[in-house]
C-alpha cells in the first residue's frame, strides 16, 4: 500500500515538474495563425501568437512589436526548428518597452484580441499585418548554445587494431 501512494505521489511530482506554461500565457485562445488572420477579417479573436522580433517601435503611450511569427512549443515559446513560419504580425502593449531589451531577434509571446490591421511595405512588397492589442508581453530567455565535446576512451579501448 505504501508502495503504490509513493508511486503515486512521484507520478503526480513529475506531471507538475513538467508544467507546459508559464502561468500569463495559460488559457483558451482561437488556433489561428497571423497568416490566416491576415487573409480574413478576425477582428475580435482572442489568440497566443509569438515568435522573433524584426523591429520595435516606441510610440507615446504604448509600444509596438513588428514580429515574424512561428508555431509554439508546447511551453508556449516560440519553436524554431525549421524555417516554417505563420506570417507577420503588428503586437501593441500601453507602456515602454525598451528596444535594448526587446531587441531584433529575441523570442516574444503575446496574448491578446486582434484590433484590426495594417498595411505595410516590406521593401517594395504591401503587406497587411494583423495588430494584436496584447495583454501580455513575454520576453523570453536567450538560448544558451552549448558545444558538447566528447573524447575518447582511454588507450585500451580506443580500437587501435
Amino acid at each position: 500500500m505504501k508502495l503504490r501512494l509513493a508511486l503515486l505521489a512521484a507520478g503526480v511530482a513529475l506531471i507538475s515538474a513538467c508544467a507546459s506554461q508559464p502561468k500569463p500565457l495559460q488559457g483558451a485562445f482561437t488556433a489561428l495563425t497571423p497568416s490566416d488572420a491576415a487573409a480574413q477579417d478576425s477582428t475580435g479573436a482572442v489568440v497566443r501568437w509569438g515568435g522573433r522580433i524584426v523591429n520595435v517601435e516606441p510610440q507615446a503611450n504604448r509600444t509596438c512589436f513588428e514580429m515574424i511569427s512561428t508555431r509554439l512549443g508546447d511551453s508556449g515559446r516560440p519553436y524554431w526548428a525549421t524555417d516554417d513560419t505563420g506570417g507577420r504580425f503588428l503586437a501593441c502593449r500601453a507602456g515602454f518597452y525598451d528596444p535594448a531589451l526587446f531587441e531584433r531577434n529575441r523570442e516574444v509571446t503575446f496574448t491578446g484580441r486582434i484590433s484590426g490591421y495594417q498595411s505595410r511595405r516590406i521593401g517594395e512588397y504591401d503587406y497587411r499585418f494583423p495588430q494584436l492589442d496584447a495583454d501580455v508581453v513575454y520576453l523570453w530567455p536567450v538560448r544558451e548554445r552549448v558545444d558538447v565535446i566528447e573524447r575518447p576512451a582511454p588507450w585500451p579501448w580506443w580500437g587501435w587494431w
